[in-house]
């Protein structure tokens, strides 16, 4: 009976053993599988992770026509070294003009449940000129920036400043900053204006941002607003005001720009989208803070001399720096059929696109030793794109038509490589 009782209970007492390896096992599994998701949705991010540090895949490796080859790196520190500083910066270096650009900031967490942060930057770098940016736009990673390969017209600036970030609900996102910045056009400008000339001038600008999302819906997790749902229509305000003399500023100007951003979803997991952008510009603005409608088309003489990739937003059929405009309206509507069931490997999608841009501008004189065109009669180009044929990979043709036709047959069209893919 001895030997019996002893033999239950070394079987009883292994099998709790064994039971507790087991659920250790997989409380272990769990942990890791928990932070291999955290690293891969990191990586998709466009950050690769390490303890307190995370390095900023988007500064690595890109090509433009001014820098060639421009590489470098950069990154932010992560909740592990502080949950209410944080760091970032970066250095990059041109091939083509042989220069160091660089960039680093602070923030300060003032509210964890407004996500209140208050940040201050200094950077020496470049920036496309008629280009224009939200402070409220998330940051946006994408492996490849096709338009980028063809820019050719930036300026340097030299730039610092200082912004409030605060959510004022869970749908309504701010920022505010006050930027003082010096700017030297890279190509040949003059911006002549009350009898003077300026080729490099500096700018004080005060400019507050507005990101309204009515339709996401939020949870409060952590003390703060996470987005549960992506809702659409998005609707972004932003409002500047350049200020002369105010630390040297050379002009006065304001600008008021507006974006909505609009998404259907259909049954047959079709997808249309609608963007529409507008600006304004009043006041003394020289060509660098004008707008262009994101051109996309290299300045050559055939189709396929012009052969290249296709943007995700921009005018493909639109020559780079064919127009500038101080008033601008844009107009972009795709369709993207349900991709087609052809192999598990090989799901090809059909988008259908038009597009519309309508621009003038006042005092074109202002602008010396550049040539460019207006917007006043409407610009008009559709096409339609095949996505990932192969590797992410497909292929685009845009068609111009309307009051901007060419004579020449062959100038009005684009045809170029997609490139979609997702990490």
């Amino acid at each position: 009976m001895v030997r019996i009782g002893t033999i239950v209970f070394f079987v009883l007492f292994s099998s709790v053993l064994y039971s507790q390896n087991d659920s250790i096992n997989s409380s272990l599994k769990q942990k890791d599988t928990l932070k291999q998701s955290a690293f891969f949705k990191e990586l998709g991010n466009g950050y690769f992770p390490t303890k307190y540090f995370n390095f900023d895949l988007k500064y690595l490796v890109k090509y433009n026509q001014y820098e060639a080859l421009r590489t470098g790196i950069g990154g932010i520190t992560n909740n592990a070294f502080s949950e209410k500083l944080r760091l970032n910066t970066y250095v990059v270096y041109g091939f083509r003009d042989h220069r160091f650009k660089y960039s680093f900031g602070a923030g300060l967490r003032l509210n964890e449940k407004t996500n209140t942060w208050l940040n201050t930057s200094y950077t020496d770098d470049l920036q496309e000129s008629g280009s224009y940016i939200f402070l409220t736009d998330k940051r946006l990673f994408q492996l490849f920036e096709p338009r980028l390969l063809n820019i050719s017209l930036f300026h340097k600036h030299t730039t610092r400043a200082v912004s409030i970030e605060h959510q004022f609900s869970s749908t309504l996102q701010t920022e505010t900053q006050l930027a003082l910045s010096y700017i030297v056009p890279t190509y040949d400008y003059t911006f002549a204006i009350n009898g003077n000339n300026f080729n490099t001038f500096h700018l004080s600008t005060i400019k507050t941002s507005f990101q309204w999302s009515p339709f996401s819906k939020y949870e409060i997790t952590d003390n703060s607003y996470k987005e549960v749902k992506n809702g659409y229509p998005k609707f972004t305000f932003q409002f500047t005001k350049s200020i002369k003399d105010l630390a040297k500023g050379d002009f006065n100007f304001h600008k008021l720009d507006f974006r909505t951003i609009h998404q259907i979803k259909h049954s047959n997991n079709a997808l249309s989208e609608l963007i529409l952008v507008s600006g304004i510009t009043k006041g003394e603005t020289p060509l660098t803070h004008l707008y262009h409608a994101y051109p996309n088309n290299i300045n050559k003489e055939t189709i396929m001399q012009r052969f290249s990739v296709a943007g995700i937003s921009s005018f493909e059929t639109m020559f780079f720096n064919e127009f500038f405009s101080d008033r601008l309206v844009t107009a972009q509507l795709k369709h993207s059929f349900n991709p087609f069931n052809i192999a598990p490997r090989f799901k090809p999608q059909l988008v259908l696109i038009s597009r519309y841009a309508l621009g003038n501008i006042n005092y074109i004189e202002r602008h010396e030793n550049v040539n460019f065109n207006t917007l006043n009669k409407g610009y008009t180009e559709s096409g339609f794109e095949i996505n990932k044929l192969l590797f992410g990979f497909g292929l685009s043709f845009t068609y111009r038509y309307g009051a901007y036709h060419l004579p020449d047959i062959g100038d009005n069209v684009a045809f170029k490589f997609t490139f979609n893919l997702t990490l």
